[in-house]
């Protein structure tokens, strides 16, 4: 291929794009605004799902390495009342398609199987436009601009490079989750780590839940949902900046007015979003009250559904980029599965890259269409007015869908 390959993004899909193209002897170049792999925490656990995800691995030559990082034991679920009650307990045994890896150490391997100088961090990038032909210009907050023939966004949600190729903008779907975390839970949280088990836990009424993950040993990660408007967690007080990050020791002795000042904020914080579960059994409440990092909102947001552009020359997107939708376990795996196919198209149409990335875009319209529908309908069921009696009905078989992920 003649063509070089500029990535905006080195996420799961932005780096499976990367490996694929690199096994089929095509260079990549991938852009990062982040300053280096190890910058920020990359999240929780993912489960990898047979029909996208792991497919992807596979064509990314790292199904083993995958298969060595994952955690037996987490795709337990149980499904909680309110007042602690098992409502729904599956245990892994070990046969399940959905195996669980935490999400830094696959984004780890991804990297590590790249060639040195693949990827270019803390190069965020500032705009791209058309200089015809099917060539773009990107330009980065350094000063320094690139021009490539084939540009693949797959920077998420804020994509810069979406607007190249569609007038859509992610919207708030009316629900936002607040993530915390519980570390060494089994002896310091025993009930609460009982209450959440070996695997996922989804404790949920219509409007909200409690759910959380045991990630590696007595690590509890805690996702709280809530439907409310944007302005209620700003009321909350989640503008305030650190409210994305913990107060520390360190933090404490450099500047201990300030600290005391945001552990303060960071208690008050907390305490609004447990408000919205009184009486719930106190193993529930103390993922939230007992929660030792400082919570961090996610709002969801979700591009319009079957979102798709018409063809439009060198360039593309992937993953969040391209199909932004409600958290349903499948955006992980879209992405990794959207570079991978994105990949195989241009290796298959060496000499003719406006057929690949036609192919592409077709196929992965159709697909991420259907995913959003099924996300919808999960969400609906964990937050709808039956909740949690649609889960149920799901976990048990009597309801149709795809099944929740922590």
């Amino acid at each position: 291929m003649r063509t070089p390959v500029t990535i905006i993004g080195a996420g799961l899909g932005g780096l499976t794009l990367a490996r694929v193209l690199h096994v089929h002897g095509i260079p990549a170049t991938v852009y990062e605004a982040e300053a280096s792999a190890t910058a920020r925490a990359q999240g929780g656990m993912l489960d990898i799902h047979e029909h996208n995800g792991q497919p992807a691995l596979r064509e990314a030559g790292l199904y083993e390495e995958f298969r060595a990082l994952v955690l037996e034991g987490r795709e337990a679920t149980r499904a909680l009342a309110a007042d602690g009650t098992v409502l729904f307990e599956e245990a892994d045994d070990g046969t399940g398609g959905r195996p669980e890896v935490l999400r830094g150490e696959l984004r780890r391997i991804l990297l590590e199987s790249l060639p040195p100088g693949t990827v270019r961090w803390g190069r965020k990038v500032t705009g791209v436009r058309l200089l015809g032909e099917g060539r773009h210009e990107v330009t980065f907050a350094d000063g320094t601009a690139v021009t490539t023939g084939l540009l693949v966004g797959a920077d998420g949600a804020w994509s810069r490079v979406r607007p190249l190729l569609s007038a859509a903008v992610p919207e708030y779907t009316g629900t936002s989750f607040v993530e915390t975390y519980l570390f060494d839970a089994d002896l310091r949280h025993p009930a609460a780590a009982k209450a959440v088990g070996g695997g996922a836990m989804f404790a949920l009424a219509p409007g909200k839940g409690i759910q959380a993950h045991r990630e590696t040993g007595g690590t509890l990660h805690t996702y709280v949902a809530l439907r409310r408007p944007q302005e209620w967690f700003t009321a909350a007080g989640f503008t305030d900046p650190a409210a994305a990050a913990p107060v520390d020791a360190a933090v404490a002795a450099a500047a201990p007015v300030d600290a005391v000042a945001a552990r303060v904020a960071r208690i008050a914080r907390i305490a609004r979003i447990a408000a919205e579960f009184a009486g719930w059994a106190p193993e529930l409440t103390a993922l939230i009250t007992d929660g030792e990092t400082a919570p961090v909102l996610r709002p969801l947001h979700t591009l319009p559904a079957g979102h798709r552009w018409d063809r439009v020359p060198g360039v593309t997107l992937l993953g969040d980029a391209a199909h932004l939708m409600i958290p349903n376990g499948e955006g992980a795996n879209l992405a990794m599965y959207d570079g991978a196919e994105l990949g195989k198209a241009l290796a298959a149409h060496p000499d003719d890259t406006e057929a690949a990335l036609t192919a592409y875009e077709q196929a992965m319209f159709s697909r991420s269409a259907a995913e959003a529908v099924d996300a919808a309908g999960l969400h609906e069921r964990m937050f709808g007015d039956d909740s949690p009696h649609g889960l149920i009905a799901m976990f048990t078989g009597a309801g149709a869908g795809p099944e929740p992920s922590a």
